[in-house]
């Protein structure tokens, strides 16, 4: 059975010996708001890109070496992985444009490099003046990307603020997915920062889920009816919240109208034709709710991925999970370890 890893994650093969692109990492992240941003080493000696938010919390740790070519093949051929989608980690939330385009270069060179096997998404800023437009339809149209690649937030801004909506309607004329990466903590993260776990992991999920219920709740896909959106961390458990957020109108005549109940058609016809899922190491979330996700979104909405390198493990276990552990029929198992991802992204596989 073809598997397909539709998050595995990029970064310049030479971030940590070229000085121009390690600045344009550390210098993009917004200290002024309480991103920090600082190289250290690691126990075993290796550098790593340490963020950190606030000070003293650690939130991302990218490790030299994890992101060559070679680690990425050798993973893969140990899991049993036949193709990936790469992205950047979380740092498209502030990389300028100059930085974006030698991400874009090397992701390029590795797709080269890999025999067929690995495929890029572009990177860059999501603002619609021209120069960031142009990057856009390079990446596409001459590198050979596969999708694009969006953070849930920039700043304060979640993707449903009229300011992305010029960026966005050129990836719809380019027809190609985007992915909507977690960003390192919500916006309102000061009472997830205190626990690791909540702060490393139920902050993305925070991020994710409000990304979605904002993008479901704004219009914005009747606008631009053709975007295609896979939210990573299974969209933040959005199967959990689907029917309780679709509005619902009562059976009686109640004294006030507490909750919104108009709309619930469309917000279904957005969850059936416009969001789609990232079912990121899903051996993490458990055999009952990975289960029930199929169930409630369709086992067509759901895309493996590992987040390759966070832990090497990942991959093989999500792959070894998906394929013998779900009470799944052999066709849903191959739609989330194959057909969907060659669907969305046009891979010639």
């Amino acid at each position: 059975m073809t598997v397909v890893d539709i998050n595995i994650h990029h970064l310049p093969e030479d971030l940590f010996s070229n000085e121009k692109i390690l600045n344009g990492f550390l210098d993009s992240a917004p200290r002024g708001f309480g991103e920090i941003a600082r190289v250290a080493t690691t126990d075993s000696g290796k550098q790593q890109l340490i963020l950190e938010k606030p000070a003293g919390y650690q939130n991302l740790n990218y490790v030299d070496g994890d992101y060559s070519a070679e680690a990425k093949l050798a993973a893969m051929d140990d899991a049993g992985v036949d193709y990936g989608v790469m992205r950047v980690p979380v740092w498209q939330e502030w990389l300028p444009l100059d930085i974006c385009k030698e991400v874009n270069d090397n992701a390029h060179d590795i797709v080269q490099r890999s025999g067929g096997r690995l495929f890029s998404t572009a990177c860059v800023p999501p603002w619609g003046g021209k120069e960031n437009v142009y990057e856009l339809e390079r990446c596409v149209k001459e590198l050979g990307a596969v999708g694009v690649q969006l953070a849930c937030h920039y700043g304060q801004l979640y993707l449903d603020d009229e300011v992305f909506e010029p960026y966005l309607k050129v990836i719809e004329k380019l027809d190609v997915p985007v992915i909507v990466h977690h960003t390192p903590l919500p916006v309102e993260w000061r009472s997830v920062i205190d626990y690791t776990n909540l702060r490393r992991e139920y902050g993305r999920i925070v991020d994710q889920a409000t990304a979605v219920g904002r993008e479901l709740f704004s219009g914005m896909f009747d606008r631009m009816p053709g975007l295609r959106f896979i939210h990573t961390m299974l969209g933040g458990n959005w199967f959990a919240n689907a029917a309780l957020l679709t509005p619902h109108a009562s059976n009686k005549a109640e004294s006030l109208s507490r909750l919104d109940p108009t709309g619930g058609e469309k917000i279904r016809s957005y969850l059936e034709n416009n969001i789609y899922f990232d079912l990121t190491h899903p051996h993490s979330w458990g055999k009952a709710q990975v289960e029930c996700a199929i169930e409630v979104s369709g086992a067509d909405h759901y895309l493996f991925g590992s987040s390759f390198p966070v832990f090497y493990g990942w991959m093989s276990q999500g792959v070894e999970f998906v394929k013998k552990d779900l009470d799944i029929t052999d066709e849903q198992r191959d739609l989330v370890l194959h057909q969907n991802a060659k669907r969305l992204f046009s891979l010639p596989i």
